[in-house]
Parts: C-alpha cells; sequence; structure tokens
C-alpha cells in the first residue's frame, strides 16, 4: 500500500499552466478580505474628489457613490461567477461568450488596462510615498512596489492568505482614522468648475467598480461555492469602494482639495502620514492584482508557458513604464474603460444567467457566437452616444453622433451612460440569444 503525502492548504498554489484543474480553496472570509483590500485603495479618494467635482454637491456626490458602486458590485458579483462555475480564468471564460477565437479581442484589451493599472498603481504608490518623504526617493519606491506586486502575483494563493490575516486589521484601523480626522473639519460649498452633472458622476463611480469585473475570475476559480464568489467580490469590493470614494468627496469638502492633491491633504492631517503609509504598503496588492491578472489573461493566448515567467516579465515592463511616465488623465481614462468594459461584462451576465443557463464551453474548440459580440458591440455604442468623453481624435466623432441621435439637444439629466449601456448590452445579448440559440446536444 503505497503511502501518499497531503500537502498542507497553505502550501497548495494556483495552477502554473492553463491546462491545469484550480485548487478550491478560498471561502467567503477569504474572499471578501481579498476583494475589501482591492477596494481599499489611494484611487479611492482620488475618484471620490472627481466625483464631487463632477457634482458640484456633498450630498450628491455621496448619492452618486453610492448607486455607482452598487451598480459595478453587482456587475463584478456576476463576472466573479464565471470563474467559480467554470475553473477557468476570466478571459478564459470569455471563450464560452465569444469562442476561442472571439476571446482574443477581450482579452488583448484586458492585457493593455492591465499593464495600465498596474503602472498607475505604482506610479500613484509612489507618489504617496514621496508626499510623506521626498521626490529624489521615487524611483526607489517604484522599483520596491514593483518587485513587491510582481512576488505577489509568483504565489498568489498565498498572498490571499496574508491579506487576510494580516493587512485587513490594520487597514481598517488606518481608515477609521483617516474618516475621522476629515469628518472632524468644518464643511464647506464644492467648486463648480467642473460640475458635469449626477449621472456622469456615477458612471466614474461604476467604471472604477466594474474595472475589476475582468480580474474577478482569476481568482474566483478558486472559490468553493458560486455563492462565496459572488458575495465575498460584490460585497468585499463594493463596500470598501463606497468607503474611499465617499472619503474623497468628503476630503473635498472639508480640506478644499482636488483629485491632484487630495492624497497630500491626507498626509498633512495629524498624522496622516502614518495611516497613508499603512495604505501605501496596502495598495501594493492592487499592483499585483493587475499583474496576476494581466498574466491569467496572457494564458488565454500562450497556455502553456509557466505563469510565473509571465508575471515577472509583466512586473518588469509595469515597473519600467511607471519610472518613465505621469499619472495622465485619470478620469478619461476610467470613461474610456467603463465605455468597453461595461457592456462586455453586462452582456456577458445576460448571456451565462439567462442564455446559456451556466453552461459555458471554456474549451479550447469552443465555437465563435457572434450574437454576444454584437450584444456587446451595441452596447459599446450606447455608451460612447451618451458620454462621448473628451479624449482627442476619439470623443469628437461620437459627439457629433450624439448630437444626430438627439437633434442636437441636450442629452437628459436622467439618463447615464453606465446605466444606458447596462440594459442595452443584456437586452440585446437575451434577444440576440435566444433568437441565435440552437439546441443543446444531448
Amino acid at each position: 500500500m503505497t503511502n501518499t503525502a497531503v500537502r498542507p492548504a497553505s502550501d497548495i498554489e494556483a495552477p502554473l499552466v492553463l491546462t491545469t484543474d484550480a485548487p478550491r480553496t478560498l471561502g467567503f472570509l477569504d474572499q471578501f478580505a481579498l476583494w475589501g483590500n482591492f477596494g481599499i485603495s489611494l484611487f479611492g479618494p482620488v475618484t471620490g474628489a472627481l466625483v464631487a467635482a463632477t457634482t458640484g454637491s456633498l450630498w450628491k456626490g455621496l448619492l452618486a457613490v453610492v448607486v455607482g458602486c452598487v451598480i459595478g458590485a453587482l456587475v463584478l458579483g456576476g463576472a466573479a461567477v464565471f470563474g467559480s462555475q467554470t475553473g477557468a480564468p476570466a478571459m478564459t471564460c470569455l471563450r464560452g461568450l465569444f469562442g476561442r477565437r472571439g476571446s482574443m479581442a477581450p482579452t488583448v484589451l484586458n492585457i493593455a488596462q492591465n499593464v495600465g493599472w498596474a503602472t498607475m498603481e505604482i506610479i500613484i504608490i509612489s507618489q504617496a510615498a514621496v508626499a510623506v518623504t521626498s521626490e529624489r526617493w521615487r524611483w526607489v519606491f517604484v522599483l520596491l512596489a514593483g518587485v513587491i506586486a510582481t512576488t505577489m502575483a509568483v504565489r498568489p494563493l498565498g498572498s490571499v492568505k496574508l491579506l487576510r490575516k494580516f493587512m485587513v486589521w490594520l487597514v481598517l484601523i488606518a481608515s477609521v482614522y483617516l474618516f475621522v480626522q476629515v469628518l472632524s473639519k468644518p464643511m464647506h460649498d464644492l467648486p463648480q468648475d467642473n460640475v458635469l452633472g449626477f449621472w456622469p458622476a456615477v458612471d466614474l463611480a461604476a467604471a472604477g467598480v466594474v474595472s475589476f469585473a475582468p480580474l474577478a475570475a482569476d481568482y474566483t476559480r478558486h472559490s468553493r461555492t458560486n455563492k462565496a464568489a459572488f458575495a465575498g467580490s460584490s460585497l468585499g469590493y463594493g463596500l470598501a469602494a463606497i468607503a474611499y470614494y465617499a472619503l474623497g468627496v468628503f476630503a473635498v469638502a472639508t480640506l478644499q482639495t482636488n483629485s491632484e492633491d487630495v492624497i497630500t491633504a491626507l498626509v498633512v492631517l495629524p498624522a496622516g502620514a502614518i495611516a497613508l503609509l499603512v495604505l501605501l504598503v496596502d495598495e501594493v496588492d492592487e499592483a499585483y492584482a493587475n499583474v496576476y491578472s494581466t498574466t491569467m489573461a496572457a494564458h488565454n493566448l500562450i497556455g502553456k508557458v509557466d505563469r510565473r515567467w509571465i508575471s515577472v516579465a509583466i512586473g518588469v515592463l509595469a515597473t519600467g513604464l511607471a519610472l518613465m511616465v505621469d499619472l495622465g488623465n485619470y478620469t478619461q481614462f476610467l470613461f474610456l474603460i467603463g465605455s468597453v468594459f461595461v457592456p462586455l461584462f453586462a452582456a456577458a451576465i445576460a448571456d451565462f444567467f439567462l442564455v446559456s443557463k451556466m453552461n459555458w464551453d471554456v474549451s479550447g474548440t469552443a465555437r465563435f457566437r457572434w450574437q454576444p459580440a454584437v450584444a456587446w458591440l451595441i452596447g459599446f455604442v450606447a455608451y460612447q452616444v451618451v458620454n462621448p468623453g473628451t479624449v482627442s481624435r476619439w470623443s469628437p466623432f461620437w459627439t457629433d453622433v450624439q448630437q444626430r441621435v438627439f437633434n442636437h439637444q441636450p442629452v437628459p439629466t436622467w439618463l447615464g451612460a453606465t446605466v444606458t449601456s447596462i440594459v442595452v448590452s443584456m437586452l440585446a445579448a437575451v434577444v440576440l440569444g435566444r433568437v441565435g440559440r440552437r439546441p443543446l446536444d444531448n
């Protein structure tokens, strides 16, 4: 009789190649802590400050945060079930939506956005560290953040356990302290310079949360149940995002700051530097998530390559970019990302739950399906028509389309790009899916 050694749960790691089954080791608390840590981000106050500027009102800003984050969290939770049901990473799951070859288009877009997000996370980590120390040390913090994030991506499940055991408690203490300090200051009227309205602010808040939907299944493929995947991701990230976006809204009202200076304003609070240092350490998990998910997306294209080498290459690339580029126009980045991935995952959720009945073919032989692709395109167009943004050489075309659609009248104030895109793409996915659906083989 042969004795088989049983590996401790703490030693179990994510598979190195795509063809190996994913271990199911994560319960609700593991995923709630993981997604809560992802939602607690230095980008939170920055996004909240942008929402405040977009509404020009404290209470409208807070309401926009709640509405946008709830919408985004529901999309995130739906996307999380893709992984727990199929056991596949996020972009591989999309083979069930678009087929093997069709999934390459969103995979390439996801790789591009994840590299961008990883770079931006490393940049904001270095900027926050510089605010506490000195500009001359920026390159050191960039390298340090890149190295730690890449190391975590090499051991993703071990990193999840570490975040749950230690970082979540330190982060909660730091968060409560920052809220007490910010709310202890007198309130001021918000600036009215860049007011766009309530629904554009909802679009901003939702886009920040939905940006994690293309990453969700990379982690929930290790979930023990679908319920744990949905609840852990939507509640963990949604609640954390609401809190940290709200912190940014309150900071604009009490500290009289803006999206560019909000981190510095928090640093100069009494002991604010200490609280920000805790959040600075926690911020590395955001960069880690993007490095690891870029790896998982690449696995949809090159599934037989050891993921550890891919993670190292992505980590080096993001760190190098962070040394050379600036933060850039964060608002328009969020709008553009939202216009691509909000309708994509809305269509995917509708197809997965209502059309395909949670039965996707994610194999290497999955055939192209035109119906979800058309639904995605329709939802993308709907988003652009309602909110063309201000990206040069892109937005003028959609602004012209918008004027034609609305007969040169202003877009109704009740019409938001995010909600419109979700409704339109979901309806299109269901209608087209049922029209073109063939009976499943017995």
